[in-house]
C-alpha cells in the first residue's frame, strides 16, 4: 500500500524576530529570532519550564508574542498561513468512541485530505490493522501513531510537532525520523519540540541556553 509523496512549492520561508514571551514574573525567553526554510527541521531542546511549547504555540498562531513579530514569506499573498500548517500538540485529539479510520476521515474532511490516503496513512504508521478499534482501548503509543497520521491524510508544507515521540516505542521514534527526513525532501518544514534527539538531520535551538540562539549544531 503505497502512500503518493507530496511535493511543495519550494520557497517558503519561517522567520520570527526579537520574540519574547513570559509566563508570570519571568521570561521564558526575549530577543529570540530564528529563520527556517523549506526542507528545514528545526528541534526545540531545553528542560521543561523553558517555552518549547509556547514557541511552538506562537509560530501556529494561537498565541500572540509579548514583543517580535512572526512572518511567513514566500507564500501566495490571498493564503493564510493557518492553513499551511500542521499542528500535533500533547493531546492527541482523538474521539474516544470513533475508530481510527473515522478520526481520520473527519480530519480529511476538516483539513482538506484525501479519504484515499487514509489507509495507507495508517499502513505507513504501523496502524493500520487499528483501523476498525474503537481509539478508547488502543495504548498511549497507538493512538501517538494514529493521531500522527493526520500529517499524511492532509499533506501541508508545515508541521510544528511538540513531543511526538512521546509513548512511542524505539522502532517508533525511528518512523518519525523516517517521516520528517520524508518531509523535508519534499520541500516541507518542521519545528519539533523535544527533549529527545530526532533521527534527522536537523538544527537545534536550546531555549535553556542563556541567550538561546539558533545553534550551529545539527544532529542525524
Amino acid at each position: 500500500m503505497t502512500l503518493p509523496a507530496p511535493r511543495f512549492a519550494p520557497g517558503l520561508r519561517l522567520v520570527a524576530e526579537g520574540l519574547a514571551m513570559r509566563r508570570g514574573h519571568r521570561h521564558l525567553f526575549a530577543g529570540l529570532d530564528l529563520a527556517l526554510a523549506s526542507g528545514g527541521v528545526l528541534r526545540l531542546a531545553g528542560p521543561n519550564g523553558s517555552g518549547k511549547t509556547t514557541l511552538i504555540r506562537l509560530l501556529a498562531g494561537f498565541l500572540k508574542p509579548e514583543a517580535g513579530t512572526i512572518r511567513w514569506e514566500g507564500m501566495p499573498a490571498e493564503a493564510e498561513p493557518a492553513l499551511l500548517i500542521h499542528y500535533h500538540g500533547h493531546r492527541e485529539g482523538l474521539r474516544e468512541a470513533l475508530t481510527p479510520r473515522e478520526n481520520l476521515a473527519f480530519a480529511a474532511a476538516l483539513l482538506g485530505g484525501e479519504p484515499g490516503r487514509i489507509a495507507p496513512a495508517l499502513a505507513t504508521l504501523g496502524a493500520l490493522p487499528l483501523a476498525d478499534l474503537p481509539v478508547h482501548v488502543l495504548s498511549a503509543g497507538q493512538r501517538r501513531r494514529v493521531a500522527l497520521a493526520r500529517l499524511l491524510v492532509a499533506p501541508r508544507p508545515v508541521w510544528l510537532l511538540d513531543e511526538p515521540l512521546a509513548a512511542l516505542d524505539q522502532a517508533g521514534q525511528a518512523l518519525i525520523g523516517a517521516l520528517l527526513a520524508a518531509h523535508r525532501a519534499a520541500g516541507g518544514l518542521a519545528v519539533v519540540a523535544t527533549h529527545q534527539p530526532i533521527a534527522v538531520e536537523a538544527a537545534i535551538l536550546d531555549l535553556g541556553a542563556r541567550g538561546a540562539a539558533l545553534s550551529g549544531e545539527r544532529e542525524a
